[in-house]
């Protein structure tokens, strides 16, 4: 998936509300950046970091620019970090259509946004006369605290945790559900669910598999161009 262009470099002065960032681009102008992650981003918001932001010039934005990477932090961290939240959906679905994903080819329709279960949407539907449906649950990973390992949440995610329970539901009802991680980092060879800031989510991950939900975990490649999903990681139960 192509990135906005061009991107423009600078640091991170501080990230704060959530939703905003400010920054000092490396020709020193001074921005708020809109910060489309409402996590706590652990990690990727440390003053005097580098970061991308890419620009919009629509009148209707109340802010023109938006954080898009992150340069790793620490001695170990080496790249970029896609902190963008509404990438990975993008990202699997142009990884559906073209079959970077082995076990999930061979549907004949993907259909995104589905209601399902009480009150909740499922990522993308995949659907096929000679199979089961599979309901598929994508998260964004950029948390990464031990080199080569990246993890989920990075804060407490009640929400992602009932999407887990939705999931384990269908595979009772003889469908087939995956939860697939997508890892906007190249510096991660396994995956792990964190059990220190969320173990409740960590035990539903743990119970979601037992049950028959399908963890797939894929990291990207990144450049300031363009992110992939390219390949597998293991995940650490």
């Amino acid at each position: 998936m192509l990135l906005p262009q061009p991107l423009t470099r600078g640091r991170i002065v501080q990230r704060y509300k959530r939703f905003f960032c400010d920054l000092v681009l490396d020709d020193g102008r001074e921005i708020t950046a809109h910060c489309p992650n409402s996590g706590a981003m652990l990690g990727v918001n440390l003053p005097g970091q580098g970061a991308w932001v890419s620009y919009s010039d629509d009148p209707k934005r109340k802010l023109a620019w938006t954080l898009q990477l992150v340069e790793a932090a620490g001695p170990d961290g080496t790249g970029l970090v896609g902190i963008n939240t509404l990438l990975p959906n993008k990202l699997v679905a142009e990884a559906l259509v073209g079959g970077v994903i082995p076990e999930l080819t061979g549907y004949a329709s993907i259909r995104p946004e589905v209601k399902y279960a009480a009150a909740s949407r499922v990522d993308f539907l995949l659907t096929d006369p000679d199979r089961p449906p599979c309901w598929l649950e994508v998260k964004n990973v950029h948390l990464s605290r031990s080199p080569g390992l990246a993890e989920f949440p990075d804060c407490k995610a009640a929400r992602s945790t009932r999407h887990l329970e939705d999931l384990a539901a269908q595979v009772r009802e003889g469908h087939r559900a995956v939860a697939l991680f997508v890892v906007q980092r190249e510096d991660c060879e396994e995956f792990k669910a964190c059990r220190e800031l969320d173990p409740a989510f960590a035990r539903g991950l743990d119970v979601a598999a037992e049950a028959g939900v399908e963890v797939m975990v894929w990291a990207c490649a990144m450049s300031t161009q363009e992110i992939r999903i390219t390949r597998p990681i293991a995940w650490r139960p």
